[in-house]
Formats: structure tokens, C-alpha cells, sequence
């Protein structure tokens, strides 16, 4: 396990040793969506909202 801080908060995500990029993680203290944008070193952005076309 790695802690990773938030890019909303600034708080403490726990991401798994085998995160995977593209991955969504929620970070525990304000509930952001983040996306994994890079796992060596682990970098978080925010995840893209859904749009209601996606899947059509």
C-alpha cells in the first residue's frame, strides 16, 4: 500500500501496490473520484465526469 495525497483535499489515499492506470480510487475525506494517471511513482488526477452519451 501507498499513500498518495488527494489533488481535491490534499488528503490521504491509499492506492494498492498493483493499481493499474486508468483505475478510479475515492479519496476516504471528501469523496472526489480520482483517476490513476500514472502507478511508478503513482499520480492522481481528478476522474472525468461521466457524460450521459458515453455507451450509445
Amino acid at each position: 500500500m501507498e499513500n498518495v495525497n488527494c489533488v481535491e483535499c490534499a488528503g490521504d489515499v491509499a492506492i494498492a501496490d498493483d493499481v493499474m492506470i486508468g483505475e478510479i480510487v475515492e479519496c476516504p475525506e471528501c469523496g472526489a473520484e480520482l483517476e490513476v494517471v500514472n502507478n511508478n511513482p503513482v499520480s492522481l488526477a481528478l476522474a472525468p465526469e461521466v457524460e450521459e452519451d458515453w455507451g450509445e
